[in-house]
This record gives structure tokens, sequence and C-alpha cells, in this order.
């Protein structure tokens, strides 16, 4: 069932803290805060221009060395070509003596271009990917492991796309869509908390009054400071919590 809106008895959208409710098909209910969204939407789009830039810009520079690999044998070689005589003919043994030293020096200069491109790959992964990981408010407020342990888990997880864009996806491949926003890739601490909720071992890594197990109640819950009803629930992590307290007990 796709994300549809919650309605009261009266056919009326329920609004909580300014937001429309919606259920999805879990029936988890979820208050959808377009601002946030539309704020997310546009963050994450100027940082994929921002390193979309840097990524051409990289690529333009390396253009110059096209065809060059070992510059000492290219300077070597140009040298070569300005001290011949220009009144004599070269004979062919010097002309592919000289061709072999320039291309050699290109294939040296075309290794190293690759190996930069690879580095600058790597240092946005690591921003990227990495810095994602040590920002995450999932993990300071859900977890019981920091953000590298967590990242040595769960970041085979996560890619960058060729527009700087952070794509997650499940172990089979598939790429986590949002809940909060139908048919829009999830964002970083949304798709880490969908592959935290499908990890077997996840009450090992939650944080105490995070974790869920088929013994819990809402008498336990209580005690936890769950409140009884969702409508009690005055905050998201209120919000959230109940949820995964009813979700354990059915």
């Amino acid at each position: 069932m796709p994300l549809q809106l919650k309605l009261d008895d009266a056919g009326h959208v329920v609004v909580q803290d300014g937001k429309p409710v919606c259920v999805n098909e879990d029936g988890k209910e979820i208050p959808y805060d377009i601002n946030q969204a539309n704020n997310k939407i546009k963050e994450l789009c100027n940082e994929a221009k921002t390193h979309r830039e840097a990524k051409e810009a990289a690529e333009q520079k390396l253009r110059q060395f096209d065809g060059i690999e070992d510059p000492e044998a290219a300077r070597k070689a140009i040298e070569t070509c300005n001290n011949l005589d220009s009144k004599k003919l070269i004979g062919a043994e010097e002309v592919e003596r000289v061709r072999a030293e320039i291309n050699k020096a290109a294939n040296v200069r075309i290794e190293e271009a690759h190996k930069e491109t690879e580095t600058v790959r790597q240092q946005l992964y690591d921003e990227k990917i990495g810095g994602s990981f040590a920002r995450s408010e999932f993990i300071k407020n859900s977890l019981a492991i920091p953000a590298d342990i967590a990242q040595a888990a769960f970041g085979r997880n996560f890619t960058v796309a060729g527009d700087g864009r952070i794509v997650a996806k499940d172990n089979s491949g598939n790429e986590i869509y949002s809940q909060i926003n139908p048919g829009e890739p999830a964002a970083f601490d949304e798709a880490l908390e969908i592959l935290v909720g499908n990890y077997k071992n996840k009450d090992s890594i939650l944080r105490s009054n995070q974790a869920t197990g088929g013994g819990t109640t809402s008498g336990n819950a209580a005690s936890k400071g769950i409140p009884a009803t969702y409508a009690e629930c005055k905050t998201p992590e209120e919000r959230r919590l109940f949820i995964q307290t009813k979700a354990a007990n059915n």
C-alpha cells in the first residue's frame, strides 16, 4: 500500500505539530514536514553541484596531459627535437627513437593521471560517506556504537553517484527509497535507520531504550518513559519509540 494521508472519522486529514500525518505500507505513521523536505532537497542539490564542479575541474586539468606519461622523458625528447639541425634530414632510426621516447613519456603521465583521478574519487567518498556517518543524528541518538563502527558495518551499503549524490542500497543491491517522500531515494539517516531495522542483531547495537524484542509490552514500554498511546507522544523521538514498541508486540 503506498503512503496515504491519515484521516479522522470525519474524513479530515490528521495534522500533528502542524504537519499532515501519513501512513506507510507497514502501518507506520509519519508526520510529513514539507518545509524540511524541501530544504533537504535544496541542500543535497547544492552539494551535488559543488562536487560535480570539482570533478569537472579535475578532469579538465588532466586533459592537458593527455598522451604524456613520463615528464622527464618528454623533456628529453623535446630537447632532442630542438637540438636537431633543421638543415639535415633525420634518419628513420632517429625518428623512431624520438617517437618511442615521446610515447613512453605519454604512457607514464596517463598512469599518473589515473592515479590522481582515483585519489580525487576516494577523497570525495571519504568526505561524503564518512562525513555523513560522523554527522548522523540517528547514530548519535539511537545507536550504542560510535560512527566509525557504524560505518564499518554499513558503509558498504552507501556509494557516491556521478552527480555527487549519496545512494543507499540494501544487501541485495536494491536502492533504498524513502518512506517519508514516496518515490524519492531515502536520505542518509532514513536509509541507515532502515538498514539497522533489517539487521538481524539490531538489538545489540541499538541504545537500551531503542531496542525492541518479542517480549516487549506496553507496560515495560511505559516504564521506559514511552507514552501509552500515539496521541500522547509529544516529540518525534517518542513517536518513533512508540511505533517500534507497537511493532515488536505485533
